[in-house]
Parts: C-alpha cells; structure tokens; sequence
C-alpha cells in the first residue's frame, strides 16, 4: 500500500542472531506465506514517529499487536528501538535489534 507506515526492522545483527538455516528456509517459494506474516508483523499503519509512541498495543499488518514500551527509549515486544525515526517516502522506519515473530 501507499502508507504511511512505521516499520520496526531488525538490523543485520538480529537475522544474524536467527538460528541457523532459518532464514534460509523462510525465503523458499512454499514458506512465502510465513516470510509474509513474519514481514508484516513488523509494520503498523501509520506514521509514528518515536516521540509519539506510548506504552500500550499497537495493531500490525499483519493482524496481530506489538506491545510497545517506553522506558529508557523505545521497546517492541522484547526488541529495543536502537535507531529511530528514519524517514521514508511512505512513512517511518525504527531500527531494532531483535526479530519479532508472530505468536501465529
């Protein structure tokens, strides 16, 4: 879609922190549809930059909720927003350090 949107994207070192072979298997053509889910998890509709997140759920893309924190910076689920407010055409991207998985 158009957006905006916020995207929470894990940086190199969390798909490295996968264990091994995963990803591997979540980019063959019969796992497309949880590689989709897991991407999606990632994403809220809208544009949040960090200064305007509270505590509390937040719906995603995906359909399910991230639980947002804010205590000593910004925290999704049991990743920690370690660069934000990244501009993009179509939104905002919050770098963090951890992949989240769907509990789907």
């Amino acid at each position: 879609g158009e957006g905006p949107f916020t995207v929470f994207a894990p940086n190199d070192e969390a798909f490295a922190a996968l264990p091994a072979g995963l990803l591997e298997k979540l980019l063959l053509p019969e796992n497309i549809a949880v590689l989709t889910s897991i991407l999606t998890y990632h994403v809220v509709a809208g544009k949040v930059m960090s200064t305007d997140v509270t505590a509390g759920d937040a719906p995603t893309v995906e359909g399910s909720t991230l639980a947002l924190g804010v205590m000593d910076g910004v925290q999704v689920n049991d990743a920690t927003v370690i660069a934000a407010d990244v501009e993009a055409s179509n939104g905002v991207i919050h770098v963090i350090d951890a992949v989240m998985l769907p509990k789907s």
